[in-house]
């Protein structure tokens, strides 16, 4: 990270307290709902998805599984990133290879991702035009299975310093 930049990485923060609660009680009624079921280890890594200040790469949520700092068996939490991406609750971010929460609602979706390459400043956005995408490929017989867009830049913050 650019020294500039500290300043506007300090500034984020995830999901804690009730609004934490709140978004985990939420993904587990809607894993009810559709049949599935929210484990321990698949709630623990959406928990610590929705703590954090930005994308978060595999190994930093394997290293913090533990309540006291112990590590978990990374294919408990490959599996239980798999499920999530699964059920839009999370998504991958591969120039990046990490992952970040889903910030924009209950429902599988494209998803926009600017990413400030001076601060690391990640937000989600819906990609205009994503349906035209969508339907362009079904035209065309390819089934759009999932959809990602990564911008790259500097945010306005970055910028301005």
């Amino acid at each position: 990270m650019d020294h500039r930049c500290e300043h506007v990485a300090a500034g984020r923060v995830g999901l804690t307290g009730a609004a934490l609660a709140q978004a985990l009680d939420q993904a587990g009624s809607r894993c009810d709902s559709g049949g599935q079921r929210l484990t321990a280890p698949r709630r623990r890594v959406l928990e610590l998805l929705l703590e954090a200040e930005g994308p978060v790469k595999a190994y930093d949520l394997i290293a913090a599984f533990g309540p006291d700092g112990e590590a978990a068996k990374p294919p408990t939490v490959y599996r239980a990133l798999e499920f999530l991406e699964r059920q839009g609750f999370a998504h991958r971010i591969q120039s990046l290879n990490a992952y970040v929460a889903c910030r924009l609602g209950a429902d599988i979706h494209a998803a926009a991702f600017l990413i400030c390459d001076c601060c690391g400043a990640t937000r989600e956005i819906e990609p205009a035009g994503a349906d035209v995408l969508v339907a362009s490929a079904g035209r065309d017989g390819f089934v759009v299975a999932n959809l990602t867009v990564e911008a790259h830049g500097l945010c306005a913050a970055c910028r301005a310093s």
